[in-house]
């Protein structure tokens, strides 16, 4: 091991980007949280591509356009399904 390490050239971020991804903040309600992150453990399977996943099936069903209210009433839907 070195002493001492050049960091001026260093970036932060995610080592690999990932395509077709786009990272964002996003609040959702406590127990769509919790109700998505319960489900993943239960399952083995990552929250946020629940949610991801969640999100896409209904954009397939429907033919409205996307608004944060109906983000919301997508996840709500979802967890009294999961619930």
């Amino acid at each position: 091991m070195n002493r001492e390490y050049d960091f001026s050239k260093a970036q932060r971020g995610a080592v690999l980007p990932q395509p077709g991804k786009t990272r964002i903040t996003i609040y959702l309600d406590d127990q769509v949280l919790e109700a998505f992150r319960a489900r993943a453990d239960a399952t083995g399977r990552g929250y946020q591509t629940m949610i991801n996943e969640a999100l896409r099936e209904h954009i397939g069903r429907s033919s409205q356009s996307v608004t944060a209210e109906t983000i919301r009433r997508i996840v709500r839907e979802e967890v009294r399904r999961l619930g």
